[in-house]
């Protein structure tokens, strides 16, 4: 009721009337007025006038089940949004949902992470309401081996979210940092859950860096967020509803014609196309020319002979 009521007062600049957003609720005006307050104990600023109704100013920051649904198109793909105030991991708690049957497009969102974890069991800083702490269920009917793909294509919806909603253009590092000027705004996290030959599901989990002014040592030599890079504070609703617009279509277009349709927009934003890069494996370390990806996603590095070497996993410097 309370995403339904503030998709009305958002799509209405001017005021209307109590009885109107009833009618449209199909509900009381008496229960109207309850969640009109409901949300202004939330920190909305929703204007009564008498015989005008009621017009809603500014909004708070916040990234609530209702906030961040009233803002999704009427063909989203989200189906369940599980808000929190503190987790230790949204990763964490989304594995254990899809084991228990939770379905495709089911988003957990964190104001907090007190354990959140990036790519090899790194820990990620996810202070509370300052970023984008979330994770989000797929279950593609796809093989085992392509599983990877979803987090570059995960990285191309991060991006193009973020221009749309604030005009920054950040770059994508392989496989999965999303960067300005070298410094990282957000990492994305891809796992499974899965039989020898079939995804049961997976989990892409995504941190950004939305309203942090700074970071503590030694993450401030190499992060950076949205506010930092725009020189004001950014609304992580806004941003992340963008973001989910992108994935949709993205998703789609994936899940029909595979991974050669997003591969292109991979690359059109990919930081290390073209240069010389330094890749760190378990076992070796390879220097070579970024020639791009191939149609797994694998990444392309050319040596210094010629040799064309694909890259499965490991950690790029630029």
């Amino acid at each position: 009721m309370k995403s339904s009521l503030l998709q009305i007062l958002r799509t209405n600049k001017e005021f209307i009337s109590g009885e109107k957003i009833s009618e449209k609720l199909g509900c009381s005006r008496t229960a109207v007025w309850k969640h009109i307050d409901a949300l202004r104990k939330e920190g909305y600023n929703v204007e009564a006038a008498p015989k005008k109704g009621y017009r809603l100013g500014e909004e708070p920051d916040l990234l609530t089940k209702h906030q961040l649904e009233s803002r999704l198109s009427s063909d989203t793909f989200v189906t369940a949004v599980h808000h929190y105030t503190t987790l230790h991991s949204t990763q964490e708690t989304a594995h254990h949902l899809a084991s228990e049957n939770a379905p495709e497009g089911t988003i957990v969102l964190s104001d907090e992470q007190t354990k959140g974890k990036g790519r090899l069991g790194r820990e990620w800083h996810s202070p509370r309401e300052t970023g984008i702490w979330m994770s989000l269920i797929l279950r593609p009917d796809i093989e085992v081996k392509r599983a990877p793909q979803l987090t570059l294509l995960t990285a191309v919806a991060v991006v193009r979210g973020i221009k749309n909603s604030t005009g920054l253009s950040p770059e994508i590092k392989w496989p999965n940092d999303i960067l300005f000027e070298g410094k990282k705004v957000a990492g994305i996290l891809t796992e499974m859950q899965a039989e020898p030959d079939k995804v049961n599901a997976i989990i892409v989990g995504l941190g950004l860096n939305v309203n942090q002014s700074t970071f503590p040592s030694p993450l401030d030599r190499i992060a950076t967020s949205l506010k930092i890079e725009k020189g004001d504070p950014v609304s992580r609703v806004d941003v992340l509803a963008a973001i989910l617009e992108e994935w949709k279509w993205l998703y789609d277009v994936y899940l029909k014609e595979g991974f050669t349709a997003i591969k292109p927009l991979w690359e059109a934003h990919a930081l290390t196309m073209g240069k010389k890069i330094t890749a760190r494996t378990p076992k070796e370390t390879i220097i070579g020319i970024a020639t791009g990806i191939d149609d797994a996603g694998v990444l392309l590095l050319r040596e210094q002979d010629g040799t064309l070497r694909h890259i499965y996993s490991a950690d790029i410097e630029c």
